[in-house]
């Protein structure tokens, strides 16, 4: 089985089979890894193509500068980014910035992570939360591994 997923650098579809998943596979096109255990910055466009598109759940946090709970909660993303690495992506969009995706998702407030898996939102998790949360959070629904 092989897995479809997004430059998050590029925007460009890759495919990476799932015995190579840990291999550190990086994009046909930019050359960018595709899978690195960190949360990457995204823009509207990119996370409508990785919503739509990609076959790995991507955990997206909704954030904002002047949020202190966000900030608060950023380390922690980090931590369970590292920790679900290379099964799960994590990335993050400014509300402030990209203010259409607010008004696309639905966003009455922040931080709110939104799993999205296979083409579709599976769950949402409101507020600010530990890293352990994080991680149990995608792992409930998603499936994967403890």
């Amino acid at each position: 089985m092989s897995h479809t997923v997004t430059c998050l650098a590029c925007a460009t579809l890759n495919r990476v089979p799932e015995a190579k998943l840990a291999a550190h596979p990086k994009c046909g096109t930019c050359g960018a890894k595709l899978l690195e255990p960190r949360v990457h910055d995204l823009d509207s466009a990119t996370l409508r193509k990785a919503e739509t598109r990609d076959t790995l759940p991507l955990l997206v946090d909704f954030w904002a500068p002047w949020c202190g709970p966000c900030r608060m909660m950023a380390p922690e993303f980090e931590k369970a980014a590292r920790a679900l690495s290379p099964h799960a992506r994590f990335a993050k969009i400014n509300t402030q910035v990209h203010g259409d995706a607010s008004q696309r998702y639905g966003i009455r407030g922040i931080p709110l992570l939104i799993l999205f898996r296979g083409g579709q939102e599976v769950a949402r998790l409101t507020g600010a939360r530990p890293a352990a949360e994080i991680e149990a959070f995608v792992r409930q629904n998603t499936k994967l591994p403890a």
